[in-house]
Protein backbone atom coordinates (compact mmCIF):
# COMPACT_ATOMS: atom_id res chain seq x y z
CA UNK A 1 0.00 0.00 0.00
CA UNK A 2 2.85 2.27 -0.30
CA UNK A 3 1.63 4.06 -3.13
CA UNK A 4 -1.64 4.98 -1.73
CA UNK A 5 -0.07 6.55 1.28
CA UNK A 6 2.38 8.35 -1.15
CA UNK A 7 -0.15 9.45 -3.17
CA UNK A 8 -1.88 10.79 0.49
CA UNK A 9 0.75 12.61 1.15
CA UNK A 10 1.23 14.00 -2.57
CA UNK A 11 -2.13 15.01 -2.35
CA UNK A 12 -1.82 16.99 0.84
CA UNK A 13 1.09 18.27 -0.15
CA UNK A 14 -0.47 19.46 -3.23
CA UNK A 15 -3.67 21.04 -1.15
CA UNK A 16 -0.76 23.08 0.92
CA UNK A 17 0.82 24.84 -1.84
CA UNK A 18 -2.45 25.63 -3.44
CA UNK A 19 -3.72 27.23 -0.45
CA UNK A 20 -0.63 29.15 -0.08
CA UNK A 21 -1.69 30.68 -3.55
CA UNK A 22 1.37 28.95 -5.56
CA UNK A 23 0.07 28.36 -9.49
CA UNK A 24 -1.55 25.55 -10.36
CA UNK A 25 0.83 24.08 -12.89
CA UNK A 26 3.48 24.85 -10.42
CA UNK A 27 1.93 22.70 -7.49
CA UNK A 28 1.37 20.13 -9.77
CA UNK A 29 4.50 20.04 -11.25
CA UNK A 30 6.48 20.08 -8.13
CA UNK A 31 4.41 17.28 -6.54
CA UNK A 32 4.98 14.59 -9.39
CA UNK A 33 8.67 16.06 -9.56
CA UNK A 34 8.93 15.18 -5.14
CA UNK A 35 7.66 11.73 -5.38
CA UNK A 36 9.43 10.84 -8.49
CA UNK A 37 12.85 11.66 -6.85
CA UNK A 38 11.44 10.61 -3.57
CA UNK A 39 10.64 6.98 -5.03
CA UNK A 40 12.96 6.50 -8.51
CA UNK A 41 15.80 9.39 -8.18
CA UNK A 42 16.70 10.86 -11.33
CA UNK A 43 15.81 7.86 -13.75
CA UNK A 44 11.96 9.31 -13.80
CA UNK A 45 12.82 13.17 -13.60
CA UNK A 46 14.92 12.82 -17.02
CA UNK A 47 11.97 11.73 -19.53
CA UNK A 48 10.08 15.05 -18.36
CA UNK A 49 10.92 16.66 -21.59
CA UNK A 50 9.75 13.92 -23.87
CA UNK A 51 6.89 13.75 -22.02
CA UNK A 52 6.02 17.20 -22.13
CA UNK A 53 6.92 16.98 -26.33
CA UNK A 54 4.50 14.12 -26.63
CA UNK A 55 1.69 15.53 -24.41
CA UNK A 56 1.56 18.89 -26.60
CA UNK A 57 2.07 17.18 -29.78
CA UNK A 58 -1.51 16.10 -29.49
CA UNK A 59 -4.02 17.31 -32.28
CA UNK A 60 -6.97 16.98 -29.99
CA UNK A 61 -5.73 20.15 -27.76
CA UNK A 62 -5.31 22.50 -31.23
CA UNK A 63 -9.41 22.64 -30.30
CA UNK A 64 -8.32 24.29 -26.90
CA UNK A 65 -7.27 27.76 -28.45
CA UNK A 66 -10.07 27.43 -31.38
CA UNK A 67 -13.13 27.22 -29.19
CA UNK A 68 -11.46 30.10 -26.18
CA UNK A 69 -10.40 32.30 -30.03
CA UNK A 70 -14.05 31.85 -31.52
CA UNK A 71 -15.61 32.91 -28.02
CA UNK A 72 -13.60 36.03 -27.60
CA UNK A 73 -14.35 36.82 -31.71
CA UNK A 74 -18.48 37.28 -30.54
CA UNK A 75 -17.72 38.21 -27.29
CA UNK A 76 -15.58 41.52 -28.91
CA UNK A 77 -17.60 41.51 -31.99
CA UNK A 78 -20.67 42.28 -30.24
CA UNK A 79 -23.01 38.94 -31.17
CA UNK A 80 -23.14 38.58 -27.52
CA UNK A 81 -25.19 41.34 -26.68
CA UNK A 82 -27.24 41.62 -29.81
CA UNK A 83 -28.26 37.70 -28.60
CA UNK A 84 -29.09 39.06 -25.12
CA UNK A 85 -31.30 42.04 -26.34
CA UNK A 86 -32.98 39.82 -28.36
CA UNK A 87 -33.84 37.25 -25.81
CA UNK A 88 -34.84 39.22 -22.88
CA UNK A 89 -38.05 40.18 -25.60
CA UNK A 90 -39.53 36.39 -24.50
CA UNK A 91 -38.31 35.86 -21.19
CA UNK A 92 -39.90 39.39 -20.14
CA UNK A 93 -43.50 37.46 -19.42
CA UNK A 94 -42.19 34.66 -17.21
CA UNK A 95 -41.98 35.38 -13.19
CA UNK A 96 -38.70 36.94 -12.86
CA UNK A 97 -38.55 38.81 -15.90
CA UNK A 98 -35.12 39.23 -17.53
CA UNK A 99 -33.20 37.21 -14.70
CA UNK A 100 -34.08 34.62 -17.03
CA UNK A 101 -32.75 35.91 -19.49
CA UNK A 102 -29.37 35.70 -17.65
CA UNK A 103 -29.67 31.58 -17.78
CA UNK A 104 -31.13 31.55 -21.44
CA UNK A 105 -28.44 33.74 -22.58
CA UNK A 106 -25.92 31.71 -20.53
CA UNK A 107 -27.15 28.59 -22.26
CA UNK A 108 -26.66 30.09 -25.27
CA UNK A 109 -23.58 31.60 -25.36
CA UNK A 110 -21.80 28.38 -23.25
CA UNK A 111 -22.75 26.25 -26.28
CA UNK A 112 -19.98 28.50 -29.02
CA UNK A 113 -17.83 29.84 -25.98
CA UNK A 114 -16.95 26.30 -23.51
CA UNK A 115 -15.42 29.02 -20.79
CA UNK A 116 -17.59 29.57 -17.69
CA UNK A 117 -15.83 32.57 -16.87
CA UNK A 118 -15.67 33.98 -20.24
CA UNK A 119 -19.50 33.51 -20.33
CA UNK A 120 -20.27 35.28 -16.66
CA UNK A 121 -18.15 38.53 -17.86
CA UNK A 122 -19.64 38.74 -20.85
CA UNK A 123 -23.21 38.53 -19.61
CA UNK A 124 -22.85 40.48 -16.29
CA UNK A 125 -21.67 43.20 -18.30
CA UNK A 126 -24.70 43.19 -20.54
CA UNK A 127 -26.91 42.48 -17.82
CA UNK A 128 -26.19 44.71 -14.51
CA UNK A 129 -27.07 48.22 -16.38
CA UNK A 130 -30.38 46.83 -17.38
CA UNK A 131 -31.32 45.78 -14.54
CA UNK A 132 -30.46 48.20 -12.14
CA UNK A 133 -32.59 50.31 -14.32
CA UNK A 134 -35.76 48.31 -13.24
CA UNK A 135 -35.16 47.89 -9.73
CA UNK A 136 -34.74 44.24 -9.67
CA UNK A 137 -33.28 42.46 -6.46
CA UNK A 138 -29.29 42.89 -6.93
CA UNK A 139 -28.44 39.00 -5.10
CA UNK A 140 -30.62 37.55 -7.59
CA UNK A 141 -29.18 39.03 -10.67
CA UNK A 142 -25.95 38.82 -9.73
CA UNK A 143 -26.77 34.83 -8.76
CA UNK A 144 -28.43 34.01 -11.99
CA UNK A 145 -25.36 35.07 -13.98
CA UNK A 146 -22.92 33.58 -11.59
CA UNK A 147 -24.69 30.65 -11.65
CA UNK A 148 -25.82 30.20 -15.35
CA UNK A 149 -22.37 31.31 -16.10
CA UNK A 150 -21.37 27.62 -14.89
CA UNK A 151 -23.26 26.01 -17.99
CA UNK A 152 -20.32 27.23 -20.05
CA UNK A 153 -18.33 24.10 -18.86
CA UNK A 154 -20.86 21.54 -19.19
CA UNK A 155 -22.86 22.50 -22.46
CA UNK A 156 -20.41 21.64 -25.70
CA UNK A 157 -18.27 22.93 -26.65
CA UNK A 158 -16.51 22.38 -23.25
CA UNK A 159 -12.60 23.21 -22.84
CA UNK A 160 -13.01 21.38 -19.28
CA UNK A 161 -14.28 18.22 -21.54
CA UNK A 162 -11.68 18.28 -23.87
CA UNK A 163 -9.22 18.32 -20.91
CA UNK A 164 -10.90 15.47 -18.91
CA UNK A 165 -11.18 13.72 -22.46
CA UNK A 166 -7.12 13.91 -23.02
CA UNK A 167 -6.03 12.79 -19.51
CA UNK A 168 -8.37 10.00 -19.24
CA UNK A 169 -8.58 8.90 -23.26
CA UNK A 170 -12.36 9.24 -23.47
CA UNK A 171 -14.30 10.32 -26.68
CA UNK A 172 -14.57 13.80 -27.09
CA UNK A 173 -17.42 13.58 -29.08
CA UNK A 174 -18.91 11.12 -26.58
CA UNK A 175 -18.75 13.68 -24.09
CA UNK A 176 -20.03 16.38 -25.77
CA UNK A 177 -22.84 14.42 -26.05
CA UNK A 178 -23.42 13.35 -22.80
CA UNK A 179 -22.96 16.95 -21.53
CA UNK A 180 -25.94 18.32 -23.79
CA UNK A 181 -29.25 17.03 -21.86
CA UNK A 182 -28.04 17.15 -18.21
CA UNK A 183 -26.80 21.20 -19.81
CA UNK A 184 -30.65 21.78 -20.85
CA UNK A 185 -32.15 19.97 -17.47
CA UNK A 186 -30.07 22.05 -15.14
CA UNK A 187 -30.48 25.43 -16.90
CA UNK A 188 -34.46 24.61 -16.94
CA UNK A 189 -34.51 23.76 -12.87
CA UNK A 190 -32.02 27.40 -12.82
CA UNK A 191 -35.72 29.16 -14.34
CA UNK A 192 -37.69 26.95 -12.18
CA UNK A 193 -35.88 28.25 -9.00
CA UNK A 194 -36.78 31.80 -10.60
CA UNK A 195 -39.69 30.79 -11.21
CA UNK A 196 -40.66 29.93 -8.01
CA UNK A 197 -38.86 32.69 -6.33
CA UNK A 198 -40.59 35.78 -8.18
CA UNK A 199 -44.04 34.14 -7.15
CA UNK A 200 -43.36 33.84 -3.31
CA UNK A 201 -41.73 37.34 -3.72
CA UNK A 202 -42.83 39.30 -6.79
CA UNK A 203 -40.36 41.71 -5.62
CA UNK A 204 -37.02 40.64 -6.68
CA UNK A 205 -38.09 41.09 -10.46
CA UNK A 206 -39.03 44.73 -9.73
CA UNK A 207 -41.25 46.63 -11.24
CA UNK A 208 -43.34 45.38 -14.26
CA UNK A 209 -41.87 46.64 -17.53
CA UNK A 210 -44.03 46.99 -20.74
CA UNK A 211 -43.42 44.38 -23.84
CA UNK A 212 -41.66 46.05 -27.12
CA UNK A 213 -44.34 46.26 -29.77
CA UNK A 214 -44.29 42.65 -31.92
CA UNK A 215 -42.70 44.48 -34.71
CA UNK A 216 -39.42 45.19 -32.77
CA UNK A 217 -39.64 41.72 -31.65
CA UNK A 218 -40.05 39.53 -34.41
CA UNK A 219 -37.03 42.21 -35.99
CA UNK A 220 -35.24 41.22 -33.63
CA UNK A 221 -35.40 37.90 -33.60
CA UNK A 222 -32.59 37.76 -36.22
CA UNK A 223 -30.11 38.46 -33.67
CA UNK A 224 -30.81 34.54 -32.51
CA UNK A 225 -29.48 33.03 -35.56
CA UNK A 226 -25.95 33.18 -35.67
CA UNK A 227 -25.33 31.71 -32.37
CA UNK A 228 -27.43 29.00 -33.26
CA UNK A 229 -26.17 28.54 -36.91
CA UNK A 230 -22.68 28.38 -35.38
CA UNK A 231 -23.16 25.90 -32.87
CA UNK A 232 -25.09 23.33 -35.43
CA UNK A 233 -21.74 24.09 -37.78
CA UNK A 234 -19.61 22.95 -35.09
CA UNK A 235 -21.99 19.90 -33.09
CA UNK A 236 -23.14 19.13 -36.29
CA UNK A 237 -19.54 18.33 -38.09
CA UNK A 238 -19.01 16.72 -34.75
CA UNK A 239 -21.75 14.46 -34.36
CA UNK A 240 -22.44 13.43 -38.31
CA UNK A 241 -18.54 12.40 -38.17
CA UNK A 242 -17.73 14.83 -40.92
CA UNK A 243 -15.14 16.60 -38.66
CA UNK A 244 -13.21 15.91 -35.23
CA UNK A 245 -13.72 18.22 -32.19
CA UNK A 246 -10.50 20.39 -33.56
CA UNK A 247 -12.03 20.70 -37.23
CA UNK A 248 -15.00 21.61 -35.91
CA UNK A 249 -13.55 24.53 -33.82
CA UNK A 250 -11.82 25.75 -36.65
CA UNK A 251 -15.07 25.92 -38.73
CA UNK A 252 -16.53 27.81 -35.46
CA UNK A 253 -13.76 30.67 -35.91
CA UNK A 254 -14.09 30.73 -39.47
CA UNK A 255 -17.56 31.47 -39.06
CA UNK A 256 -18.05 33.97 -35.87
CA UNK A 257 -15.26 35.60 -38.26
CA UNK A 258 -17.35 35.85 -41.40
CA UNK A 259 -20.31 37.14 -39.14
CA UNK A 260 -18.18 39.57 -37.29
CA UNK A 261 -17.50 41.27 -40.64
CA UNK A 262 -21.53 40.66 -42.01
CA UNK A 263 -22.02 43.02 -38.73
CA UNK A 264 -19.04 45.38 -39.54
CA UNK A 265 -17.53 44.81 -36.04
CA UNK A 266 -14.47 42.99 -37.12
CA UNK A 267 -11.21 44.90 -37.21
CA UNK A 268 -7.65 44.92 -36.46
CA UNK A 269 -7.70 46.05 -32.82
CA UNK A 270 -10.92 43.45 -32.34
CA UNK A 271 -8.40 40.71 -34.05
CA UNK A 272 -5.79 41.74 -31.43
CA UNK A 273 -7.43 41.77 -27.96
CA UNK A 274 -8.99 38.53 -29.20
CA UNK A 275 -5.48 36.44 -29.83
CA UNK A 276 -3.79 38.24 -27.15
CA UNK A 277 -6.82 36.83 -24.47
CA UNK A 278 -7.13 33.45 -26.68
CA UNK A 279 -3.15 32.98 -26.03
CA UNK A 280 -3.28 33.63 -22.60
CA UNK A 281 -5.81 31.41 -21.69
CA UNK A 282 -4.81 28.80 -23.78
CA UNK A 283 -0.67 29.71 -22.62
CA UNK A 284 -2.19 28.69 -18.83
CA UNK A 285 -4.57 25.59 -20.00
CA UNK A 286 -1.76 24.19 -21.64
CA UNK A 287 0.96 24.68 -18.70
CA UNK A 288 -1.14 22.92 -16.27
CA UNK A 289 -2.06 19.82 -18.72
CA UNK A 290 1.66 19.09 -18.83
CA UNK A 291 2.08 18.99 -15.02
CA UNK A 292 -1.46 17.17 -14.63
CA UNK A 293 0.11 14.26 -17.20
CA UNK A 294 3.00 14.51 -15.78
CA UNK A 295 1.94 14.21 -12.40
CA UNK A 296 -0.60 11.15 -13.81
CA UNK A 297 2.34 9.19 -15.17
CA UNK A 298 4.33 9.15 -11.45
CA UNK A 299 1.24 7.71 -10.30
CA UNK A 300 0.98 5.21 -13.00
CA UNK A 301 3.93 4.42 -12.37
CA UNK A 302 3.42 3.68 -8.74
CA UNK A 303 0.65 1.77 -9.18
CA UNK A 304 -1.61 4.22 -7.22
CA UNK A 305 -4.75 3.41 -9.61
CA UNK A 306 -4.73 -0.10 -9.16
CA UNK A 307 -4.45 0.12 -5.31
CA UNK A 308 -6.66 2.90 -5.15
CA UNK A 309 -9.20 0.10 -7.07
CA UNK A 310 -8.29 -2.95 -4.54
CA UNK A 311 -8.53 -0.54 -1.38
CA UNK A 312 -11.91 -0.01 -1.95
CA UNK A 313 -13.09 -3.48 -3.54
CA UNK A 314 -12.09 -4.51 0.29
CA UNK A 315 -15.21 -2.37 1.67
CA UNK A 316 -19.05 -3.47 1.10
CA UNK A 317 -20.42 -0.08 -0.02
CA UNK A 318 -23.58 0.25 -2.06
CA UNK A 319 -22.66 2.17 -5.31
CA UNK A 320 -24.94 5.23 -4.21
CA UNK A 321 -23.36 5.89 -1.15
CA UNK A 322 -19.88 6.06 -2.80
CA UNK A 323 -21.06 9.23 -4.64
CA UNK A 324 -22.68 10.49 -1.77
CA UNK A 325 -19.28 9.99 -0.50
CA UNK A 326 -17.77 11.62 -3.53
CA UNK A 327 -20.54 14.39 -3.54
CA UNK A 328 -19.04 15.20 -0.15
CA UNK A 329 -15.43 15.12 -1.21
CA UNK A 330 -15.83 17.44 -3.87
CA UNK A 331 -17.88 20.15 -2.13
CA UNK A 332 -15.15 20.32 0.64
CA UNK A 333 -12.49 20.95 -2.33
CA UNK A 334 -14.62 23.15 -4.18
CA UNK A 335 -14.42 25.70 -1.33
CA UNK A 336 -10.53 25.94 -1.52
CA UNK A 337 -9.72 24.70 -4.86
CA UNK A 338 -9.86 26.24 -8.52
CA UNK A 339 -12.39 24.08 -10.43
CA UNK A 340 -9.53 23.00 -12.95
CA UNK A 341 -7.24 21.92 -10.23
CA UNK A 342 -9.76 20.24 -8.31
CA UNK A 343 -10.88 18.05 -11.85
CA UNK A 344 -7.11 17.33 -12.40
CA UNK A 345 -5.46 17.02 -9.11
CA UNK A 346 -8.60 14.56 -8.34
CA UNK A 347 -9.13 12.14 -11.55
CA UNK A 348 -6.43 9.77 -11.31
CA UNK A 349 -7.59 9.18 -7.79
CA UNK A 350 -11.04 8.87 -8.35
CA UNK A 351 -11.30 7.69 -11.80
CA UNK A 352 -10.63 3.77 -10.85
CA UNK A 353 -13.09 4.24 -8.05
CA UNK A 354 -16.26 5.31 -9.84
CA UNK A 355 -15.03 2.73 -13.06
CA UNK A 356 -14.88 -0.11 -9.74
CA UNK A 357 -18.17 0.77 -8.76
CA UNK A 358 -20.21 0.37 -11.85
CA UNK A 359 -19.98 3.41 -14.08
CA UNK A 360 -18.23 4.57 -17.26
CA UNK A 361 -15.51 7.28 -18.01
CA UNK A 362 -17.90 9.61 -19.73
CA UNK A 363 -20.59 9.22 -16.91
CA UNK A 364 -17.77 10.37 -14.23
CA UNK A 365 -16.67 13.48 -16.71
CA UNK A 366 -20.39 14.98 -16.60
CA UNK A 367 -20.52 14.18 -12.99
CA UNK A 368 -16.71 16.04 -12.45
CA UNK A 369 -18.02 18.92 -14.83
CA UNK A 370 -20.64 19.43 -12.26
CA UNK A 371 -18.84 19.67 -8.80
CA UNK A 372 -16.08 21.58 -10.89
CA UNK A 373 -19.52 23.82 -11.49
CA UNK A 374 -20.23 23.85 -7.61
CA UNK A 375 -16.47 24.81 -7.28
CA UNK A 376 -16.93 27.46 -9.47
CA UNK A 377 -19.68 29.47 -6.80
CA UNK A 378 -18.67 27.99 -4.06
CA UNK A 379 -16.90 30.27 -2.05
CA UNK A 380 -14.15 31.86 -0.59
CA UNK A 381 -12.30 30.62 -4.28
CA UNK A 382 -15.30 30.51 -6.56
CA UNK A 383 -14.14 31.77 -9.78
CA UNK A 384 -17.40 33.09 -10.91
CA UNK A 385 -18.49 34.62 -7.81
CA UNK A 386 -14.87 37.41 -8.19
CA UNK A 387 -15.95 37.77 -11.83
CA UNK A 388 -19.19 38.45 -11.46
CA UNK A 389 -18.53 40.77 -8.59
CA UNK A 390 -16.16 42.13 -10.76
CA UNK A 391 -18.21 43.37 -13.09
CA UNK A 392 -20.57 44.65 -10.77
CA UNK A 393 -18.92 46.71 -9.83
CA UNK A 394 -20.30 47.90 -6.05
CA UNK A 395 -20.89 46.45 -2.94
CA UNK A 396 -19.37 43.23 -1.84
CA UNK A 397 -19.22 40.20 -2.88
CA UNK A 398 -20.95 38.54 -0.27
CA UNK A 399 -24.07 39.38 -2.11
CA UNK A 400 -23.30 37.75 -4.73
CA UNK A 401 -22.91 34.51 -2.72
CA UNK A 402 -26.32 34.86 -0.81
CA UNK A 403 -27.47 35.28 -4.76
CA UNK A 404 -26.13 31.55 -6.11
CA UNK A 405 -27.64 29.37 -2.85
CA UNK A 406 -30.54 28.65 -4.13
CA UNK A 407 -29.30 27.60 -7.50
CA UNK A 408 -26.09 25.72 -5.68
CA UNK A 409 -29.36 23.07 -4.84
CA UNK A 410 -30.24 22.84 -8.43
CA UNK A 411 -26.86 21.83 -9.40
CA UNK A 412 -26.83 19.04 -6.64
CA UNK A 413 -30.47 18.46 -8.19
CA UNK A 414 -29.30 17.09 -11.33
CA UNK A 415 -26.23 15.29 -9.81
CA UNK A 416 -29.04 13.51 -8.09
CA UNK A 417 -30.45 12.77 -11.10
CA UNK A 418 -27.27 11.73 -13.43
CA UNK A 419 -26.46 9.42 -10.18
CA UNK A 420 -30.12 7.62 -10.09
CA UNK A 421 -30.45 7.72 -14.25
CA UNK A 422 -27.19 7.14 -15.49
CA UNK A 423 -28.52 6.18 -18.44
CA UNK A 424 -31.55 8.57 -19.15
CA UNK A 425 -29.82 11.62 -19.11
CA UNK A 426 -27.26 10.40 -21.75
Amino acid sequence: MLGIEGAAIGFGMLLCLLFIGLHIATALFLVALTGAYLFFGDAMIRPFGTMMWGTLNNFLLVAIPLFVLMGEILVRGGVTERMYRALADWTRPLPGGLLHTNIVASTVFASISGSSVATAATIGTVAFPTFRKQNYKESWVAGSVASGATLGILIPPSINLIIYGAITNTSIGALFTAGILPGIVLASSFMGVIIIACLWNPAIAGKPQPMAPWSERRQRLIDLVPPVVIFVLVMGSIYLGFATPTEAAGVGVIASLGLTAFYGTLNWNMLRESFLSCVTTTGMTLLILIAAFYLNFILGVLGVPAQVSGFVSSFDVQPVVMILLLVCLYMVLGCFLDALAMMIATIPIVLPIVLFIGYDSVWFGIFLVLMCELALITPPVGMNLYVTQSVRGRGNVGTVIAGVLPFILCILFVVALIAIFPNVLF
